[in-house]
């Protein structure tokens, strides 16, 4: 009965916030289309993007893919290059990977392994995710650049999810618009032009073939590699044909609808796999392309006005139903105008590219990283904003599904290392849920109680039975394993976490790190949560084994009255390598909420520590939003706001999160991050519901709406 008070008082909160109407649909349009994104010329790192969240067309200045070759990706688009022909390693189940010695015993970890090393680097590098094609203006075989069109511009409107965008070439004037479809891997577009009509202009669809770079930024594919891969034209109609794309064992469709004008597609041209599609009655032509694991011979005919309908219904409702801040009557402080541009921004991009069906990748679907896998440590970024702004639709989009597909593999990989219940990997093969060999990959645990945080998220807005059972076995195992990892120290008395391990950070030596101190204090959060959730279900007993861990947790790590990165570790604060990459002491009080186990002067203590000499320009940048909640929590506003605005935390002019020295552009964890922090200052944590936001901010009439309070 406690706990149901509890969540139905949390729940009675969050309506509080969500009836409060304040801003009307009229205003929160007029904000979200005053930071329209404007271009005069491509970028050369990113593109301006339609899409759904399970598939996005990256354009340059034209619309389309002319001049710069950006991506069209999705969720399903996967490609794996031949195995390895050396002897002993031709096939996967001949990977062995290392052991490790852990607490006496030989443990088993995916890393790569010297014996082994063509089959090592296969199965990092494999699945990777492909480039599925480009989509450009032909201009009947000239050799035109960028420079030659004149008088350019550009316009992304995300109140409707349509791109137009306008040149003139030789005195002509070329206007074309971008719609993606709200619920397939469809792109409609429309040229309008009289070059077309005199022959003068059409369009191109190229085909690349992948490589197996760890990094494929701004770009991704070769098109240049034509003999590696295959392509075939099908005629489907007089008005429609379908293209088959082979590459490897991989193969997929593309269809292309046109109406509005007569036109022929042939190719592919000499050397390419390129095909020119020839307009030959009209100065307008319309076109509905659409890519599918399967052929698609239908006749039913998807019409470029349905998808822009569908485009325009869908971002309507996006903008209408979630949560919503309009910083804009602030005018005493520019700062506002800045942050209020990034959030509408990041919540159109992340819907785009984080929205999917399994995580995203940290580019999303702009480009590769780390061969286009998705990280589930990173996950708790890529998908909490969609909670904290009320979309549980998108949310629920990959979870819990997400884990039970992976429950398989990551059963197998504990049980492979001697321990019970499920261990989640890292950089993950969404097919197989295999981990990429790698020692950081194998080695860090801080994804593991992420089912927890999101069970718990889930909860707490839809407090029914019906979650509880959907989540159940997820959690039981992943409780499992939290509870056979952790290490019982006769000599100290208490359970540790490590060695070997990485934490947060990455950057320490895993056989000396022990007790790092976010994991400690996420372990206690994650056993917690799952303790409760077999009391919710009518009762039921945790295995004993969950709570003696959980309560005998080694303590947090402490030096000089402020928290440590793991127990023992040496000039903690003095060394510059003791101040560098994530500062996850942070999110023990930002992220996490408070318990028991925390002494708030330490916790200020650190956060002054880190303020003052983290060195964070080397960060990758979702810690200013995690030290922006820390802030948050401690009191101090002001702090949360500079940490959001730091100069290191960059987005472009098209609200694309720069990745800085370390990773490419863009970095989507920093997006979803400065969402969650910004939905905290929005409406409080459980305890301390209401507004963070600065008190002169809210003076001039700065409101939220429509918001789910944090853990």
């Amino acid at each position: 009965m406690r706990h149901t008070m509890r969540a139905l008082n949390i729940l009675a909160a969050f309506f509080c916030l969500a009836e409060a109407k304040r801003i009307p649909v009229e205003q929160r349009r007029k904000v979200v289309q005053s930071f329209s994104v404007r271009r005069n010329a491509s970028s050369d790192t990113t593109p301006l993007q339609v899409g759904n969240g399970n598939f996005a067309f990256g354009a340059d200045i034209t619309g389309l893919q002319t001049f710069k070759p950006f991506a069209i990706m999705n969720t399903w688009g996967w490609h794996n290059f031949s195995l390895p022909t050396t002897p002993g390693q031709t096939s996967v189940e001949d990977y062995t990977g290392l052991e490790w010695w852990t607490h006496g015993r030989l443990v088993s970890y995916e890393q790569p392994n010297p014996a082994q090393n063509d089959i090592s680097n296969w199965l990092r590098e494999n699945p990777h995710r492909l480039n599925l094609a480009n989509v450009g203006l032909h201009f009947g075989g000239h050799k035109v650049v960028e420079s030659d069109l004149e008088e350019t511009t550009q316009e992304l409107d995300m109140w409707l999810g349509k791109l137009t965008s306008s040149s003139k070439y030789k005195g002509s004037k070329i206007e074309v618009q971008t719609w993606a479809d709200s619920k397939s891997d469809t792109v409609a577009v429309q040229v309008q032009s009289t070059l077309l009509k005199k022959g003068d202009l059409g369009l191109f669809l190229d085909f690349p073939y992948p490589d197996k770079e760890k990094f494929n930024a701004p770009f991704v594919g070769h098109f240049n590699l034509t003999a590696k891969h295959q392509t075939t034209l099908k005629q489907l109609s007089p008005q429609s044909a379908q293209i088959k794309h082979t590459l490897d064992d991989t193969t997929y469709y593309t269809r292309i609808q046109w109406e509005g004008s007569e036109a022929t597609i042939t190719g592919p041209l000499n050397g390419t796999h390129r095909y020119i599609l020839t307009p030959k009655s009209s100065s307008k032509i319309q076109l509905v392309i659409s890519f599918s694991p399967t052929p698609n011979s239908s006749k039913d005919k998807t019409t470029y006005h349905q998808i822009t309908t569908s485009s325009r219904n869908w971002w309507k409702s996006y903008w209408t139903k979630g949560a919503f801040i309009d910083l804009t009557p602030v005018q005493s402080d520019p700062r506002a105008l800045e942050l209020q541009r990034r959030i509408i921004q990041s919540q159109y991009l992340t819907a785009v590219n984080s929205a999917s069906d399994y995580p995203p990748q940290e580019s999303g679907l702009v480009n590769n990283g780390w061969h286009g896998k998705f990280h589930l440590e990173m996950n708790l970024w890529h998908t909490l904003p969609f909670a904290r702004w009320n979309h549980f639709d998108l949310f629920h989009r990959s979870l819990p599904h997400l884990y039970t597909d992976l429950l398989p593999s990551s059963l197998s990989r504990a049980a492979k290392q001697g321990y019970q219940g499920a261990r989640w990997g890292k950089m993950t093969d969404p097919v197989t849920g295999r981990s990429s060999p790698g020692e950081i990959n194998s080695l860090l645990i801080w994804q593991q109680p992420h089912p927890m945080f999101f069970a718990e998220t889930d909860y707490l807005s839809h407090p029914t039975l019906t979650t509880l059972h959907k989540w159940e076995d997820i959690l039981t195992q992943t409780a499992d394993f939290m509870a056979a990892f952790a290490w019982w120290n006769a000599s100290t008395g208490v359970y540790d976490l490590g060695p070997p391990l990485y934490p947060v950070s990455e950057n320490t030596n895993p056989n000396v790190t022990l007790n790092p101190t976010f994991e400690l204090a996420y372990w206690r959060f994650g056993l917690d949560v799952a303790i409760k959730w077999k009391e919710r279900l009518g009762g039921q007993k945790a295995p004993g084994v969950w709570g003696r861990v959980r309560d005998r947790l080694a303590g947090l790590p402490v030096v000089n009255e402020t928290y440590a990165t793991y127990e023992g570790i040496r000039d903690m604060w003095l060394a510059p390598e003791t101040t560098f990459d994530h500062p996850a002491q942070a999110g023990i009080y930002g992220l996490l909420p408070y318990s028991p186990q925390l002494n708030l002067t330490v916790v200020a203590n650190t956060a002054r520590r880190i303020k003052e000499t983290w060195r964070l320009e080397e960060s990758y940048g979702w810690d200013f939003a995690m030290l922006a909640m820390n802030s948050l929590r401690l009191g101090d506003v002001e702090q949360a706001v500079e940490y959001l605005l730091h100069p290191i935390f960059r987005f472009d002019d098209a609200g694309y999160a720069v990745g800085g020295e370390r990773v490419p552009t863009p970095y989507f964890p920093n997006s979803a991050g400065l969402l969650v922090a910004v939905g905290m200052m929005a409406s409080g944590w459980v305890g301390d519901e209401g507004v963070k936001l600065p008190e002169q901010w809210v003076r001039e009439g700065a409101v939220g709406e429509g918001f789910v309070v944090a853990l």
